[in-house]
């Protein structure tokens, strides 16, 4: 197995629309490889939450872990992928400086809870093609 202290890891929700393609996204700008994959709804996603005592009722969308550092949720979360990515995505960490988390988190929830509605859901988590399984920890 690869050692994973020198990655990010994201955990997101696996059947939501919204959260596959965000991860798509981020693996088609992660120049640095920096991110590995894993949905919440897998083994590995929920001994992940498990261990770092994050309660999955209230984060349901995505975690970043940082091995050895911390994990970040909600707005957080997104500001620490926005930072690794390439081109103009790390100037969104502005916003951490510019907006209180509350306020972050506040309209981040919002899309949260609506994500299913507005994007919609699939019936099982998302499948990497064989090209991309070895950026998720999930992948048999």
């Amino acid at each position: 197995m690869e050692d994973l202290n020198d990655k990010k890891i994201v955990l997101f929700d696996g059947v939501c629309n919204l959260c596959t393609g965000t991860v798509t996204f981020i693996i088609k700008r992660d120049r640095k490889d920096k991110f590995r994959f894993a949905s919440l709804q897998s083994e590995i996603g929920k001994q992940l939450m498990e261990e770092r005592h994050i309660d999955t009722t209230s984060n349901n969308s995505i975690v970043v872990i940082e091995p050895q550092v911390a994990y970040y949720v909600k707005s957080s979360a997104a500001i620490e992928i926005a930072k690794e990515l390439g081109g103009l995505w790390p100037a969104l960490q502005v916003f951490s400086y510019i907006l209180p988390e509350g306020i972050r988190d506040s309209l981040y929830e919002i899309i949260a809870k609506n994500r299913y509605k507005w994007f919609g859901k699939k019936d099982s988590c998302m499948i990497p093609t064989p090209a991309l399984k070895s950026k998720f920890l999930d992948a048999d």
